[in-house]
C-alpha cells in the first residue's frame, strides 16, 4: 500500500467476482460528505488516495471535504488534483513529445539521466487534427486526402512512431481512427482505474491539451484541457494547482419536442450559461431532465463547456452510463468493478434515491420544452439564435457596426450580386450565401441521434427531388469508423452522397479550420465584392478567420441543419415561409415536410447501434493502416534531429540553461508590440490554418525550398519553433489598435514603421528592448493552445497586461515565464488614458508574492495599478524557474 499516507487507515476491500480489489473509502471521511457534489467527490478522491503532506497535504483534504463551509471563499483556496491520465491530439501532441525530447537532451547536457524524462501517467495520443478537406463531393475523397495527409505529414508521423517507442507508458492511436473525444468516449474512457502494483481502485480522470476535452464528462469522469506545458508537467507526475472550484447546480426537467435536437438544447445552454457567468467554475447537471438524456447528448452538452466558459460541465455516472458501457463493448468484468466501486464511495447516481441533493454553490434550470431548432453565429459560439429568427438576425447582422453581431455593410452595397463560373456553368452570390456545409467535430458526431437524424433528412430529402448547388462545398467528416457502420448499416449514406455529403476523413477538419481551398472563381466573386458568404457547420467553434478566410459569417448548427441550409444555399431564409423546393406537380417543399421525428430517428439507432459494431471497429485501430504499419521510425532514447527539418526541430527553450534559478527582475521601459481589444483567441494569437502567402512564415519556408502547396498548415507545423513564431498573431482577423484595418501587422514604435509582427519583435529583440502586449477582457479565449504562449515568449512578450485571462491561457502564460497582469476591476487601456505608445515600467519587487498588487509606470507620467495574476505558489516557483520545463529539469536532476 501507498506508503506514508495518513489516509491508508480509510482502506477497505472489495471481493469481485473472486478477486480481491482495494479502495479509499471516501464516503467514511465526515458527515459532510454526502451533501457534496458528485464532482467535488472526485477531487476529493484523488487528494486522499495521492496524499503524501508533500505535495498534497492533509490540509488539502480537509479543504475539499469542507467544500461547502469554503465555497464562499471564491479564489482563495488553492487544492492540488493528480489526474489519473493525460490525453494529447496531434497538433498539440507533436509539440509535448518534441518539448520531451528536448529535455532529456537538455538533462544530458546538465549531467543528468535523460532516460528519467517518461511520462509516469498514461497517456494517450490520438492522430486527428492532421487531415483536411482537400477534396470532397466524390466517392474517392476520403481516399485522397489520407493520401494527402501522409504526403504532408510523413515527417511528422514518423516522428510521434519515435515517440511511441522511445518514452513509457504513451499510446498513439494512428490516423484515420477518428476524433480524439470520441475516441475517448467510445474506447478510451476507462471510468474506473485498477492500479497494476497495488488492486487500488480509483475514478478515472483526464486532463488534455484540447479544451474539448471536458466531453468525457458526459460519461461522469472528470476531465478537462490545459495547456500542453501544463500537460507535460502532469505526465511527469507533477499535480496541478487549482482553486477550490465553485460548482453551479444545473437543473433540467420537463421534456423536449419531437422536431428539436441536443445540438437546439446545447446552443441553448451556451448561451445562458456564458450570460449567467460561470468562467473557472464546475457546472453539475442534475434533475429528471438528465435520465431523458443518452449518453451522446450528455457528452454534446459538456462537449461545448469551453463555449459557455466553465471548467467542467458534469454528469455523474448514472445507470444510462452503465447502459452505455454495455453498448460500447466494454468488458461484463470491468462494468461490475464500475458499478461495485462507485456505489461502495457513494459516486454512482441514483435519480430515483429519496438521499437529499447535493449543495451547489448556485442553483440554475431549464425546462427542456423551452428548446427551440437553434443555430449560433455569426462570430461566437454562444451568440445562439432561433431557427425562426435567423433571416432578421442575419440582415440585422450586415448592417450593424462591426463587431461580434455586425459586419458594417452599407444600405447601398445589401443587394450585391456577384456572378462566377463553376463547371462550365453560370452561378450568383449574394451576402448570406452558403459555400462550406460541413457535418463535423465530435460535439455532434459522436452523436447517432443527430447524425441518423441527418441520413434520415438526406433520404427524405432526396425522394422529394431536392439537391445542393454543386459549388457549396459539402463534406461529412465522421468522428469514429463506428459512425460509418451506423449509417452504411441503416442505409442512409447514398442519400448523403447524392446531396454531396460524402465521407472526407475521421478528424476534426473544418471544426479546426481545415476546411481545405475553395474554388478560385468564388473565391475572386466574394474578394471583389465585399460579400459575407456563409460556412454552417455542426462543429463547436465559429470564431472570425477559423473556418475559412472566405466565410465571414459561420453558424454552429445541428447536422440536420446543416444539410438544411446546404439545400437552401443561403442562411437568410425563413423556413416556416420559404420552401426548399417544389415538387413536380409545382407545389412547394417546406423543411417541415422532410424533418424526421424524434421517435423515427430513435427507431432506427435502436436497430444500428450495437455492441458488435463497437468490437468490429475498436479491436484493430491500435494497428493503424497500411500506410501507418509502413512507416519506419528511429530507435533510441534520444532523437536525431535534422536540421532539414521544416516540421520538427530542437526547441529553443533551454538553451544555455543552467542548475541555477535567477531572480525576477523589474521590466524596464518596455515597448508595447500590440494593442488589443476584448475577446483576443488563441486563434488570433496563434492560427492552427493554412500559412498566408506573404506572411513571415510563408517567406521562411519558400526559403527553405518549399512551394505554397507545401506549407500545409500552422497546427500541422507545430513541432518548428521558426515557423510557429513567425505564424505568431498571423491572423488576418487580428484587430490591432495601432492601425486602423485587421491584419497581422504593427508599428514599430521607435520610427512609427508599419511592419509584420514577427519582424517588428525581431527589431525590438535585436535592441534588446523589452515588449509587453495591452488587450481588453477575456484575453486567450478559445481553444487549450500553448503555442499561442510559446509563440509571444519566442517574440520576446515579457508580460501581458489584460483587463481578463482565459482560464488556461493564463496557466500557459506562467508556464512559458511570461508575467499575466490584470488591470484592477472597472480599468482598462481606455479608462486610464493609455494610448499603448508610451514607454512602460513593470515595478515587480524581489519577493513577489501570488495576487499581489503592483505599480506600472509610463514615461507620459500616468502610473496605474495591475494585479500579478500568479494564483498560486506554483505558479511563483514556475516563474522563478523561468518556466514549468525548466522548473522539472531542474527537479529531475535534483
Amino acid at each position: 500500500m501507498p506508503a506514508k499516507n495518513p489516509f491508508n487507515k480509510f482502506l477497505k476491500s472489495l471481493t469481485i467476482d473472486g478477486e480481491e480489489y482495494k479502495y479509499y473509502d471516501i464516503s467514511q471521511l465526515g458527515c459532510n460528505y454526502d451533501r457534496l457534489p458528485y464532482s467535488i467527490r472526485v477531487l476529493l478522491e484523488s487528494a486522499v488516495r495521492n496524499c503524501d503532506n508533500f505535495q498534497i497535504k492533509e490540509q488539502d483534504v480537509e479543504n475539499i471535504l469542507n467544500w461547502e463551509a469554503n465555497r464562499s471563499y471564491e479564489g482563495a483556496i488553492e487544492i492540488p488534483f493528480k489526474p489519473s491520465r493525460v490525453i494529447l491530439q496531434d497538433f498539440t501532441g507533436v509539440p509535448a513529445v518534441v518539448d520531451f525530447a528536448a529535455m532529456r537532451d537538455a538533462v544530458k547536457t546538465l549531467g543528468g539521466n535523460p532516460n528519467k524524462i517518461n511520462p509516469i501517467c498514461p497517456v494517450d495520443l490520438v492522430i486527428d487534427h492532421s487531415i483536411q478537406v482537400d477534396f470532397a463531393r466524390s466517392p474517392d475523397a476520403l481516399r485522397k486526402n489520407e493520401d494527402m495527409e501522409f504526403e504532408r505529414n510523413r515527417e511528422r508521423f514518423t516522428f510521434l512512431k519515435w515517440g511511441a517507442k522511445a518514452f513509457d507508458n504513451m499510446l498513439i492511436i494512428p490516423p484515420g481512427s477518428g476524433i480524439i473525444h470520441q475516441v475517448n468516449l467510445e474506447y478510451l474512457a476507462r471510468v474506473v482505474f485498477t492500479d497494476k502494483d497495488t488492486s487500488i481502485l480509483y475514478p478515472d480522470t483526464v486532463v488534455g491539451t484540447d479544451s474539448h476535452t471536458t466531453m468525457i464528462n458526459g460519461l461522469g469522469i472528470l476531465g478537462w484541457g490545459v495547456g500542453g506545458i501544463e500537460s507535460e508537467a502532469v505526465m511527469l507526475g507533477q499535480s496541478i494547482s487549482m482553486l477550490l472550484p465553485q460548482v453551479v447546480g444545473y437543473r433540467l426537467y420537463g421534456k423536449m419536442n419531437e422536431y428539436v435536437t441536443s445540438t437546439d438544447l446545447v446552443l441553448t445552454i451556451t448561451k445562458n450559461l456564458r450570460q449567467l457567468g460561470v468562467v473557472g467554475k464546475f457546472v453539475e447537471f442534475y434533475g429528471p431532465g438528465v435520465t431523458a438524456l443518452s449518453i451522446a447528448d450528455r457528452a454534446t452538452i459538456a462537449n461545448m463547456c469551453p463555449e459557455y466558459g466553465a471548467t467542467v460541465g458534469f454528469f455523474p455516472v448514472d445507470s444510462n452510463s452503465i447502459a452505455y458501457l454495455r453498448q460500447t463493448n466494454r468488458s461484463e468484468k470491468q462494468i461490475k468493478i464500475i458499478e461495485e466501486y462507485l456505489k461502495a464511495t457513494k459516486q454512482l447516481r441514483n435519480y430515483s434515491s429519496e438521499l437529499p441533493e447535493p449543495v451547489f454553490s448556485q442553483n440554475v434550470g431549464l425546462d427542456l420544452a423551452t428548446v427551440v431548432s437553434s443555430v449560433s453565429g455569426p462570430k461566437r459560439p454562444n451568440d445562439r439564435v432561433s431557427v425562426s429568427n435567423m433571416k432578421e438576425d442575419f440582415l440585422n447582422c450586415l448592417t450593424n457596426k462591426i463587431g461580434f453581431k455586425g459586419f458594417g455593410i452599407p444600405q447601398t452595397q445589401l443587394n450585391t450580386v456577384a456572378k462566377f463560373m463553376y463547371d462550365g456553368r453560370q452561378y450568383q452570390l449574394r451576402h448570406g450565401s452558403v459555400i462550406i456545409a460541413a457535418i463535423t467535430s465530435c460535439t455532434n458526431t459522436s452523436n447517432p441521434s443527430v447524425m441518423l437524424g441527418a441520413g434520415l433528412l438526406a433520404k427524405n430529402a432526396i425522394a422529394a427531388g431536392l439537391s445542393v448547388l454543386p459549388y457549396i462545398k459539402t463534406s461529412l467528416s465522421p468522428g469514429s469508423g463506428i459512425v460509418t457502420y451506423y449509417l452504411r448499416e441503416s442505409g442512409v449514406i447514398p442519400p448523403l452522397e447524392q446531396l454531396g455529403f460524402n465521407i472526407v476523413g475521421y478528424g476534426c477538419m473544418t471544426c479546426i479550420g481545415n476546411s481545405g481551398g475553395i474554388d478560385e472563381n468564388i473565391v475572386c466573386a466574394i474578394e471583389e465584392n465585399d460579400l459575407i458568404c456563409c460556412g454552417v457547420l455542426s462543429g463547436n467553434r465559429n470564431f472570425e478567420g477559423r473556418i475559412h478566410p472566405n466565410t465571414r459569417a459561420n453558424y454552429l448548427a445541428s447536422p440536420l441543419l446543416v444539410i438544411a441550409y446546404a439545400i437552401a444555399g443561403r442562411v437568410d431564409i425563413d423556413f416556416q415561409t420559404e420552401p426548399l423546393g417544389e415538387k413536380k406537380d409545382g407545389s412547394p417543399i417546406f423543411l417541415r415536410d422532410i424533418w424526421p421525428t424524434r421517435k423515427e430517428i430513435q427507431a432506427v439507432e435502436q436497430q444500428y447501434v450495437i455492441p458488435a459494431m463497437f468490437k468490429e471497429v475498436y479491436e484493430k485501430i491500435e494497428s493503424g493502416s497500411p500506410k501507418w504499419q509502413q512507416l519506419k521510425a528511429p530507435i533510441g532514447q534520444l532523437y536525431p534531429w535534422s536540421k532539414l527539418s521544416t516540421y520538427i526541430k530542437k526547441p529553443p527553450y533551454f538553451d544555455g540553461m543552467t542548475k541555477d534559478v535567477t531572480a525576477a527582475r523589474p521590466l524596464v521601459d518596455a515597448r508595447v508590440l500590440l494593442m488589443l481589444g476584448d475577446s483576443v483567441t488563441t486563434d488570433h494569437i496563434s492560427p492552427a490554418g493554412s500559412i498566408g502567402r506573404t506572411s513571415p512564415a510563408a517567406r521562411y519556408l519558400a526559403q527553405r525550398g518549399l512551394t505554397p502547396k507545401e506549407f500545409n498548415s500552422y497546427g500541422s507545423r507545430r513541432g518548428n519553433d521558426d515557423v510557429m513564431a513567425r505564424g505568431t498573431f498571423a491572423n488576418i482577423r487580428l484587430v490591432n489598435k495601432f492601425l486602423n484595418k485587421a491584419g497581422p501587422r504593427t508599428l514599430y514604435l521607435p520610427t512609427n514603421e508599419e511592419m509584420d509582427i514577427f519582424d517588428c519583435a525581431q527589431r525590438y529583440k535585436a535592441n534588446e528592448t523589452p515588449i509587453l502586449i495591452i488587450a481588453g477582457k477575456d484575453y486567450g479565449s478559445g481553444s487549450s493552445r500553448d503555442w499561442a504562449a510559446k509563440g509571444p515568449f519566442l517574440l520576446g512578450v515579457k508580460a501581458v497586461i489584460a483587463e481578463s485571462f482565459e482560464r488556461i491561457h493564463r496557466s500557459n502564460l506562467v508556464g512559458m515565464g511570461i508575467i499575466p497582469l490584470q488591470f484592477l476591476p472597472g480599468q482598462g487601456a481606455e479608462t486610464i488614458g493609455l494610448t499603448g505608445k508610451e514607454l512602460f515600467t513593470v515595478n515587480l519587487p524581489f519577493d513577489i508574492e501570488y495576487g499581489q498588487h503592483i505599480k506600472v509606470n509610463t514615461d507620459s507620467g500616468k502610473e496605474f495599478e495591475v494585479i500579478l495574476r500568479f494564483d498560486s505558489e506554483e505558479d511563483l516557483l514556475f516563474y522563478r524557474h523561468g518556466g514549468i520545463l525548466n522548473y522539472m529539469i531542474r527537479k529531475m536532476l535534483n
